[in-house]
């Protein structure tokens, strides 16, 4: 990078602080003149408007109950991540800038209103010279000197904070900052997402899994802001209605892609951590199409296994294996009173509205409730030394979510006693990779 860059991206820096600035100023104002919502709504309405990096940070909060004050956890998951379109004549460019090749000699048209728009990237429908449908993945300009230039700035801001207050309870913020920049900066590198893709497509390949597929990458067409893809053309896994157009049993359908997702977090080198119904699609064929692999996990198979006896333990209402699971998942530096633990969640049970445990994964319950739950659980183990991993929140609720899709489309499913779901993969898997690798 010559100097007269590097001079540019700082006067972007320094003009990236300034609009940081004025809208904390407005909020302040807004604040001495009256409009005082509670803290949490507050902060989340200010960090919609402050864009990309405070969406993405409250989307973190808001998956992160073992991290954050329950009111904010909830606050956020009305974290709005949607801003207004690109204008065409600036996709274009990017195009141009990083594919350095005529747009003619590769795509036969590109439709200039965009399929989606969110504040890292807008997705946009095309046809290559080849013939070839696809989406391609435009990353918005500028976006990662946003990202680095306000992650160093909520950096410094915390670690400040954290001198000022070292007897904090939330005394590691700037820790997680530097947890979210590592995960931000991925999101950014759509050469890790096209790996996350092929690594996924690999998985499948591996396990002979002819039921699910992950869209076709053009590396072409792509690059590190720009990410072409095969267009998938169906519908969202819980539309039931026109999903019997495209298969005869919804019930099975849902089997298929559950048993996918639960081989990966065995097989796969990463899983899929942004598995809502919008990533999940019914294929006109009726296949099960993932897509969107900008975030992706890492879980050790005795941690997944430990995770799944956990989730067991709700169903059947045994807070003794809840808690032995608990210390098995989580990070401790003391000796754990299981029998203890095992009491105190048990009491927790008994406070809910919903008090016999074999009926909190019955579909009832909302999306405040499920984080009510797993803030309550995460609240126990704090109380017994117990610190859970992000990833641990992540696939709770996934979980509590694939629950959900049952009671939509198998609603006499039960999810820990039904003989298609092999949580664990199929039992000569593991020797079949083996052989394969």
């Amino acid at each position: 990078m010559n100097r007269y860059a590097t001079w540019g991206n700082a006067l972007k820096g320094l003009m990236r602080l300034g609009e940081t600035g004025v809208v904390l100023a407005e909020t302040g104002i807004d604040w001495m003149r009256g409009k005082r919502p509670p803290t949490p709504r507050l902060m989340r309405q200010t960090f919609e408007r402050l864009g990309a990096t405070y969406v993405k940070l409250g989307q973190f909060i808001a998956s992160s109950p073992s991290l954050f004050p329950p009111e904010f956890v909830n606050e956020f998951q009305h974290c709005l991540d949607r801003t207004s379109p690109l204008p065409f004549h600036v996709v274009r460019e990017v195009l141009q800038e990083e594919l350095k090749q005529p747009l003619s000699a590769i795509f036969a048209e590109i439709d200039e209103s965009p399929l989606a728009s969110a504040s890292i990237a807008q997705v946009h429908a095309a046809k290559l010279v080849t013939g070839e449908h696809v989406v391609i993945k435009i990353q918005r300009p500028g976006v990662e000197n946003i990202l680095l230039t306000d992650l160093n700035f909520i950096y410094w801001a915390t670690a400040l904070f954290e001198k000022s207050f070292p007897k904090l309870k939330f005394a590691s913020l700037s820790a997680i900052v530097t947890e979210i920049q590592a995960c931000m900066m991925e999101e950014v590198d759509f050469y890790k997402e096209a790996a996350n893709i092929a690594q996924f497509t690999e998985f499948l390949q591996a396990t002979g899994n002819q039921l699910a597929v992950a869209p076709k990458v053009y590396p072409h067409a792509s690059g590190l802001r720009v990410l072409t893809m095969e267009r998938f053309y169906g519908v969202p896994l819980t539309d039931l209605e026109t999903i019997r157009k495209y298969t005869r049993d919804p019930a099975n359908t849902l089997v298929s892609a559950m048993n996918t997702w639960f081989a990966s977090l065995m097989y796969c080198e990463s899983f899929h951590a942004d598995l809502h119904a919008g990533n999940l699609m019914v294929l006109t064929d009726g296949r099960i199409g993932f897509i969107d692999f900008g975030i992706v996990g890492r879980i050790a198979p005795d941690t997944w296994a430990a995770t799944m006896g956990f989730m067991e333990s709700i169903g059947e209402g045994n807070f003794e294996k809840m808690a032995d699971s608990m210390v098995r998942i989580g990070m401790t530096g003391k000796k754990v009173d299981t029998a203890l633990l095992a009491k105190d969640l048990q009491g927790m049970y008994q406070t809910m509205t919903v008090v016999d445990p074999a009926h909190v994964l019955n579909g009832a319950i909302n999306d405040s409730e499920i984080n009510k739950l797993m803030m309550d659980v995460v609240a126990v183990g704090e109380r017994h030394g117990i610190r859970f991993p992000r990833a641990f929140a992540l696939l709770f609720k996934q979980i509590l979510y694939f629950d959900r899709y049952i009671k939509i489309l198998a609603p006499d499913m039960e999810l820990f006693a039904d003989d298609r779901l092999q949580m664990f993969g199929k039992p000569d898997m593991e020797n079949k990779l083996k052989r394969l690798h």
